[in-house]
C-alpha cells in the first residue's frame, strides 16, 4: 500500500492539478443551517463575541429552530435576542474558572490543566458545527472549544514532557483522520473551518512522534503526508508563469511556491460582522477582501500588520504573498515525504521529493531571502518585490534548516535589534493593534526561534529568549494563576488587540512553557 502510494508521488501526479474534493461543500455551518437567522444574530450582535453564536449549542433540532423563528419574528414584539436565549446555550468559556492550587509549581498547573482542556469522543454534543473526532484531543481554552491545527505541535511539546505521549498519538491519529475524511486538515474542527488549513504543520508532529515511536510512524502516517502535499500543491502542473491556484503560485520562471488562501470568499462566519465592517471600511465592492480575511486566519496570524499593503486592516491581501513560514514548513512536509518512501523502499520517489526539497531551498533563497534588511520576508508575487518589514516569521527556516549558515548569523543580528524585546520577541516590528504586532509575543513563535537559534549554533540568542519569555509567563502566572494566549512583550501587561478579549487556559502557552522548562530547569526557580 505505501509503496503504491508513494510510487504515485514519484510519477508526479500530486502535481499534476487534479480536483481537490471541496469538503465544505458537504458539510453545512451554521449560516446554511440557520440561513437569515444566522445573519440577523450577527449582523446585530446578539452576542459581543461573533463567534459564540457559531459555536452555540441548539436545544432542538436547527430545522425546528428556524421554523419557529419564520413564524414568530412577524409577531409584534417579537425580540430576537429573547428568542435566542431560549433555543440556544451559550458556548462554554473553557478554563476560565480554573485557578492553581495555592503554593503549586506551574508545572504542575500544567499538567493538571491537560485533563481540563482534554475533550473525548462522547464529549461530541447533537446539531453544533463542531466536528466530531475519534480520539481524544486537547483545545486551546477560552472561546477555543475545538482542536486547532497548528496550535495542536506546540502543545504537544508540554504533554510530551507532562508524560502525555498517549495524547500526543490520539492528537495525531485525529489529524490522519481529519486529513482521510477531508482531504486536508482543516483550521479546527468546526464545520465553518472547512474551507482553509492551518499553517501545516503534520511532518513536524511526526517527526515529534517518531522520536519515541521510531520510524514506523513514518510509514504508517505515510498516506496522509501525501494527501495533504496534495492539498497545498494542487493546480500546481496546470498554472502558466505569473499565474496562481488556490495555494501555489506560479512566478515567472517556473518556480513554483506556495501562499495561503481559503476556497471561500464570504465573510468568516466566527466573524461575520467584524468582516462585514472591514469589507465596508475598504469600500470595495469585490468579494476578495474576504478571502484575504480568510487567508490570514489560515497563516493563524490573524491579523497583522505583514498582510496589509496601507496601515489598516482594511488595505490586507494576503494571497499576494508568499510567506516564508509556509514554504519552510511544505519543505519539512517535503523531505518527510521522501523519508517515508525511503522507509518504504521507494528510492524513485525519495529521490525526487527531496529534488522538490532542494528546490524550494533555492526558491526560498532566490525570492525571500532579503539581503537589505537580513532576513526573510514576504514577497508580493503580483508586484515582484519583497516587502521590507521583519518579522518572527523569518525564524521558521532556521526551525527547519532551510536556511545557510551565513543566513542564520545575519538572521540572528537582526532579531536582536528589530524583534528581541524585555520579555521575549515582538511579532512584528509595528504596533497596530492588531493581535499578531507588537508589542505582543506569542508562544508558538518563541519557540521556533529558541530551537531555530540552537540549530544554526547560537545558544545564547536562545537561552536569552527562553529565560526572557519564561520570565513573563511566571510574572502574569504568580499574578493571576493563569496562563494566556499572548503576552506584552514590551510592557507590564499581558497581552491584547485583535477581534477579541485576551483567552486563558492556554493550549500553547503551556506546552512551550512546559517545555522550556525542561530545557532550561533553572528559569523555574
Amino acid at each position: 500500500m505505501f509503496q503504491r502510494i508513494s510510487r504515485v508521488v514519484c510519477m508526479g501526479v500530486l502535481l499534476a492539478g487534479a480536483a481537490v474534493a471541496s469538503a465544505e461543500e458537504a458539510v453545512p455551518t451554521p449560516a446554511d443551517v440557520y440561513g437569515e437567522l444566522f445573519e440577523q444574530v450577527q449582523l446585530k450582535a446578539v452576542f459581543s463575541d461573533s463567534k459564540a453564536f457559531v459555536d452555540a449549542l441548539p436545544n432542538k433540532p436547527p430545522e425546528q429552530i428556524l421554523t419557529e423563528y419564520r413564524e414568530r419574528r412577524k409577531q409584534p414584539g417579537f425580540d430576537l435576542t429573547k428568542f435566542v436565549g431560549e433555543n440556544f446555550a451559550p458556548p462554554p468559556n473553557v478554563a476560565s474558572d480554573f485557578r492553581t492550587v495555592a503554593g503549586q509549581d506551574v508545572r504542575q498547573h500544567i499538567d493538571a490543566l491537560w485533563k481540563v482542556l482534554e475533550r473525548k469522543p462522547e464529549d461530541q454534543r447533537a446539531y453544533t458545527s463542531r466536528l466530531a473526532l475519534p480520539y481524544r484531543y486537547i483545545v486551546p481554552g477560552g472561546r477555543f472549544n475545538e482542536i486547532y491545527y497548528w496550535d495542536s505541535y506546540f502543545t504537544m511539546q508540554g504533554l510530551e514532557e507532562s508524560g502525555r505521549h498517549d495524547l500526543t498519538m490520539d492528537m495525531i491519529a485525529n489529524f490522519g483522520w481529519l486529513i482521510d475524511q477531508y482531504g486536508h486538515i482543516p483550521n479546527g474542527n468546526r464545520s465553518y473551518f472547512l474551507s482553509r488549513s492551518q499553517p501545516p504543520f503534520f511532518a513536524a508532529m511526526i517527526e515529534l512522534a517518531a522520536a519515541k515511536e521510531g520510524d514506523a510512524v513514518y510509514k504508517k502516517y505515510l498516506p496522509q503526508l501525501v494527501r495533504e502535499y496534495q492539498f497545498w500543491m494542487d493546480g500546481a502542473n496546470a498554472l502558466k508563469p505569473g499565474a496562481a491556484h488556490r495555494r501555489v503560485v506560479k512566478l515567472a520562471d517556473g518556480t513554483v511556491l506556495n501562499r495561503y488562501y481559503d476556497d471561500r470568499n464570504i465573510p468568516r462566519e466566527e466573524a461575520y460582522k467584524e468582516d462585514v465592517a472591514t469589507a465596508r471600511e475598504a469600500g470595495s465592492a469585490s468579494p476578495e477582501i474576504y478571502r484575504h480575511l480568510r487567508a490570514a486566519a489560515e497563516s493563524g496570524w490573524d491579523f497583522s500588520s505583514r498582510w496589509f499593503a496601507g496601515k489598516t486592516l482594511a488595505t490586507i491581501h494576503t494571497t499576494d504573498l508568499i510567506p516564508p513560514d509556509l514554504n519552510s514548513l511544505l519543505y519539512q512536509l517535503e523531505l518527510t515525504i521522501a523519508k517515508g518512501c525511503g522507509l518504504t523502499a521507494d528510492a524513485a520517489c525519495a529521490k525526487e521529493m527531496k529534488a522538490k526539497a532542494d528546490a524550494r531551498k533555492a526558491a526560498m533563497t532566490r525570492y525571500l531571502w532579503n539581503e537589505k534588511v537580513g532576513a526573510f520576508t514576504d514577497y508580493d508575487w503580483r508586484k515582484k518585490q519583497l516587502n521590507a518589514q521583519v518579522t518572527a516569521a523569518t525564524v521558521y527556516p532556521l526551525y527547519f534548516n532551510a536556511a545557510s549558515k551565513e543566513q542564520g548569523k545575519t538572521i540572528a543580528t537582526t532579531v536582536r535589534a528589530n524583534l528581541l524585546k524585555p520579555h521575549g520577541l515582538a511579532t512584528t516590528t509595528i504596533s497596530t493593534n492588531e493581535q499578531w504586532d507588537a508589542p505582543n509575543g506569542w508562544a508558538p513563535l518563541q519557540w521556533l526561534a529558541i530551537k531555530g537559534f540552537q540549530n544554526y549554533g547560537d545558544d545564547q540568542l536562545a537561552a536569552t529568549i527562553a529565560q526572557r519569555w519564561v520570565g513573563k509567563n511566571l510574572q502574569v502566572f504568580k499574578a493571576t494563576g493563569k496562563l494566556v494566549e499572548k503576552y506584552d512583550v514590551v510592557g507590564d501587561s499581558a497581552g491584547g488587540g485583535g477581534e477579541y478579549p485576551l483567552q486563558d487556559g492556554f493550549g500553547w502557552t503551556n506546552g512551550v512553557l512546559r517545555k522550556l522548562l525542561a530545557m532550561y530547569p533553572r528559569l523555574a526557580e
